[in-house]
């Protein structure tokens, strides 16, 4: 009898046990739903796991806690597209290993120059959600705080001195760096450095201390440097170099300031590129106004803000939100409500299915082509020039924006390649056979990724060689005569000025 009261007594206590475990789990699955209750953001339970008190940087301390993380943690790929999976990919917050083919080639091929176009990294919004507080983001770089980078400090340090600098135009009078205490609108933020920092040192590793492109005392003539005349995209270029380069000397820096965010320098007068444009841009609205789910969403948000629609359409939210979402920082509230999870993921869906459509239609090509061709023959032209001995822009940095990448990719095909996420990189490499002076190659990275054979001209070059690079006349004969062929036209000149049947 003593034996079997034991025996019962034992299993009502592992019973006891069982269920507190299993309240245990239970209450910590939907803890951090029930913080979201408090500020109205509702988290897809998809990505739940994923959340964490505080924000980033110092709103990691406990002034921050009633803040919470709203980002998934991208660790791999979903089967299907997802919405905040591809919005984790866009703000591209440094910590996470990349994977880089940048200077693999063949053991016979020579490295002879390398043409890097960049997105600027990470920044503040450039609009604000009417009748909400703006995202609460530090501007001023603090090594100490996350995210950051070991050569930060000596940064900072250089950056101060930047006066010693030959910046052309605008550029002289901007700053070299981030330093705001509170972001201001478009602002380059402390993430946006980092990520430019960590360009900088993947390249230095590969192209430095690997191929020997440019030895310890280089000049200013083996450098061309170019940026957009915002603090953002100059910062971006500078926080990139700063890590690249053997030695960081001032006196050897010498950025051009280029207008357009095309780079089209002196071939811009393109009627027809504006053309295919506002046909792009009619598309669009097209596309969005039929999308119902959008429209109700836009209702929606705009109540909670207690603003029209039209407004809240025109104030372009998802540039704000995607701040608030790279930044773990929860999405604004008002007395009515507030804007949550949801409304992003829908904003962010339509985005990427205009993105789809965008390939299918066809009318964004025609205007790729035209707004790239410019930038593109300068990048074959300085090719050649190397091929041929000439040993000046060994290196060229253009530090642009979304709106400079994203056609550059569409004209040459690669439509598979993502929007242009903060800090991405897209990399041109010219390659030589020491054996036959005769034979130049091109290699064409996006992120990090060989995209050569993924481009239009050279898909089938592929399956017919087995040089696993690319012949530079090849993408000569592309920039200079097949880009204007879906123009009806023979050159870049035909092809602007008259209109395409």
């Amino acid at each position: 009898m003593l034996l079997r009261n034991r025996f019962l007594l034992l299993l009502a206590l592992a019973a006891l046990l069982a269920f507190l475990s299993l309240s245990l789990q239970f209450f910590s699955r939907w803890l951090p739903v029930s913080m979201q209750l408090k500020t109205g953001t509702h988290i897809h339970p998809e990505f739940a796991v994923h959340l964490i008190a505080g924000a980033q940087g110092r709103e990691d301390d406990l002034n921050a806690k009633n803040r919470k993380r709203i980002m998934p943690n991208p660790l791999t790929e979903p089967p299907a597209i997802d919405p905040l999976y591809e919005a984790s990919l866009y703000c591209n917050t440094p910590g996470i290993t990349e994977r880089s083919m940048e200077g693999h080639a063949p053991h016979n091929m020579k490295l002879l120059s390398v043409q890097v176009l960049i997105r600027h990294g990470d920044r503040y919004p450039l609009y604000a959600i009417p009748k909400t507080k703006r995202p609460d983001i530090d501007c001023v770089l603090e090594p100490s705080r996350k995210p950051s980078h070991p050569r930060l400090t000596d940064f900072i340090s250089h950056m101060s001195r930047g006066a010693e600098g030959q910046m052309d135009g605008i550029l002289n009078g901007l700053p070299r760096f981030p330093s705001h205490s509170f972001c201001e609108m478009g602002e380059l933020t402390q993430t946006g450095v980092v990520q430019h920092l960590r360009n900088g040192q993947l390249l230095r590793d590969i192209y430095i201390k690997k191929h020997k492109l440019l030895s310890k005392d280089w000049t200013a003539k083996q450098l061309y440097l170019e940026s957009t005349g915002k603090s953002r995209t100059l910062q971006s270029g500078l926080a990139l170099l700063y890590s690249f380069l053997p030695e960081f000397d001032w006196r050897k820096i010498n950025f051009k300031h280029q207008w357009s965010t095309i780079f089209c320098s002196g071939h811009c007068d393109c009627p027809m590129r504006n053309h295919f444009l506002e046909e792009e841009q009619r598309r669009q609205y097209s596309f969005r106004v039929k999308n119902i789910n959008l429209e109700k969403t836009y209702i929606s948000m705009a109540k909670v803000v207690g603003v029209p629609t039209r407004q809240l359409r025109a104030s372009n939210p998802i540039d704000s939100l995607l701040c608030h979402f790279c930044h773990n920082v929860s999405f604004p509230c008002t007395k009515n409500g507030c804007i949550d999870i949801e409304h992003f993921k829908v904003i962010k869906s339509h985005q990427i299915e205009d993105e789809k459509e965008r390939h299918e239609k066809q009318l964004y090509v025609k205007y790729a082509k035209l707004a790239t061709h410019p930038l593109l023959n300068q990048t074959v032209n300085r090719m050649y020039r190397i091929a041929q001995g000439k040993k000046e822009d060994i290196f060229t940095l253009y530090s642009a924006h979304d709106v400079t990448l994203s056609p550059v990719l569409s004209s040459m095909g690669l439509t598979e390649a993502r929007f242009p996420r903060f800090a991405a990189r897209l990399v041109f490499e010219l390659w030589h056979n020491p054996e036959k002076k005769k034979e130049h190659y091109v290699r064409i990275l996006y992120n990090g990724e060989d995209v050569t054979f993924q481009t239009s001209f050279c898909r089938d070059h592929e399956r017919r060689s087995n040089q696993p690079l690319c012949p530079l006349d090849k993408f000569a004969k592309f920039v200079q005569k097949e880009l204007f062929l879906a123009l009806n036209s023979t050159s870049y000149y035909d092809a602007c000025h008259q209109r395409s049947v």
